[in-house]
Formats: C-alpha cells, structure tokens, sequence
C-alpha cells in the first residue's frame, strides 16, 4: 500500500518505469509543461483561460537501429504538437477529455506502445486538481473498427430538400442546414442574437432528420470524425463547435459556417443544393449539386 500511494503522487516517469516490467522499453517524456485554455463545464470556467500543467510518458516499441537518423525516430515535437492539437481542436469540459485525445493521437505514431497522461488545473483550488490516464495501443479502435475512407465532402442544403436527396448523399460527408426553419426574433445583444441563430440552424438540422432519419445529427468533433472515418454522411448541429472552437466564426451564417468547416475537415469540395447561394471567400472547391 505504501509502495502504492507513493506510485500515486510520483513523478509520471516514476508511474511509467514501475509498469515496465523486467524489460523496460525506451521513453520519451515531456514534464511539467504548462499551457493557458479555457476548459472546464462550470459556468464560472466559460470566456476564462487557467492554467494546465501537463506531463506525457510514452513507451516506445522496440525498433531497429535507427542510428543518428532524427526522422526514424519519435521527435519530442510530437509531443507537444498532441497536447497543442488538442487543446486548439475544440473547447472541452473535461480534462479527462483532453487527455484522452493526446493519448488518442499520440497512439496513432507507428513508435508508441503506450502513454501515460497527466494534466493539473493550477488555478481552480489551493492545490494541483488532476487526472491521469494510462492507454496503450490495444486499447485503440482494432483496425478495421475505423478506416479511412478518404476526403469528406460538405453539403449545404435547404431544411425543405427532398427526403430522397438528403438520403442519397453518399459518405463521408456533412450536410449543413443552408438557413433556419422561420424567421429569427430581432435581438440587440449580440452574444444572444448568435445564439438564437446557432440555436435555427439546428432545428433545422433536427427536422431534416426526421426527413431522412437513416441520417444522424453529430455536435462535436469527436462525434464527426467518428461518423466520417466510418464514411458516413451526418447532419452538423453547429452550436458546440461554434463556440467552443478557438477562430470558428461567430456567426450564424450558414455559408460562412460550412466554409469553415469544410476548411477544418479538409473536405474535397463543398457542394451547394438547389438556390443556395454560393458563400465568399471558401477555399474549397465549390461545385452544383
């Protein structure tokens, strides 16, 4: 038990070499590095930055020699890069989440067997308030449980397109709702008037699915990446992307909305149904459906 709770509140390395086992594989660490997000599902936690203090451990896999060769080997940059990525991805409640989405990444590089994931909020009580994680590459999806499936594709559509062309919309792809189901309420107060207009855009999202339901209305990016790597075509409800993703815009325009996105996803092309209007300044192509 001693050995136990000392294990607890030991350094992440410490953590790291006592699972080792009889064969310690080689490590790369990162400690103690301190970043400023806004994080956190209370109320008070919204519009302000705190301090984190994140440590990574990650386990490498035995490997051939790779002699002084700095690109065959896992460079501390990634590391760093991880934490960056996904603290600039979207806003989180939860540091849990967030060290499970450096852990996700980091378990993508073809040299790491496992990470240990340690992350302290410095600016929420007297002490250091934390969670640490543990994941190894076999608790990742199994290949085959996501795939590739290749460059998605971003739709906007009116809410009143036909059932059957909703549908028919082959994967990976995301449709977004080209504009509200009634006219908005005139509201003064911008941060509600954005709102109400987020708020449009996924009723609309909602009555198309009850158009289309083999469709499925996603939030978060986590819930969109899933669906697109499974190559599916959902539905975006945009508000928690909106307003918890750093430089999304804040605007409830449909078009400046799916441009956006289709930047952030990378998408091949945005295609535009029916009267849409084409949208200014997208750097995807722009195609006629």
């Amino acid at each position: 038990m001693t050995e136990d709770t000392s294990l607890a509140f030991a350094p992440l390395e410490a953590r790291a070499a006592a699972l080792g086992g009889p064969n310690p594989p080689d490590r790369l660490s990162l400690r103690d590095h301190i970043v400023e997000a806004e994080i956190g599902a209370f109320q008070e936690e919204r519009g302000a930055r705190q301090r984190l203090r994140v440590s990574v451990v990650v386990d490498l896999l035995p490997r051939d020699d790779a002699g002084d060769d700095v690109d065959r080997i896992l460079s501390y940059d990634r590391l760093t890069e991880a934490v960056e990525t996904a603290l600039s991805a979207e806003r989180l409640n939860l540091v849990e989440t967030l060290a499970e989405r450096i852990a996700e990444r980091l378990l993508t590089r073809p040299q790491v067997a496992r990470v240990f994931v340690r992350i302290e909020k410095l600016d929420r009580g007297p002490g250091a308030l934390g969670i640490e994680i543990v994941r190894a590459r076999h608790d990742s999806a199994a290949p085959g449980e996501q795939r590739d499936a290749g460059a998605p594709v971003v739709h906007l559509a009116a809410p009143d397109a036909p059932p059957a062309t909703l549908a028919g919309i082959p994967g990976p792809a995301v449709i977004v709702p080209a504009g509200p189901l009634a006219p908005l309420p005139g509201v003064f107060h911008e941060g509600a008037a954005l709102r109400i207009a987020l708020l449009a855009l996924e009723q609309a999202a909602w009555a198309m699915q009850a158009a289309a339901p083999a469709l499925n209305v996603v939030a978060s990016r986590t819930e969109m990446d899933w669906a697109l790597a499974q190559g599916r075509t959902v539905l975006w409800a945009p508000s928690k992307l909106v307003l918890d993703t750093p430089g999304a815009p804040r605007t409830g325009d449909p078009g400046a909305l799916a441009s956006w996105l289709a930047e952030e996803l990378g998408a091949g092309a945005l295609h535009l149904h029916g009267t849409v209007a084409n949208p200014a300044d997208c750097r995807v192509p722009v195609r006629r459906a």
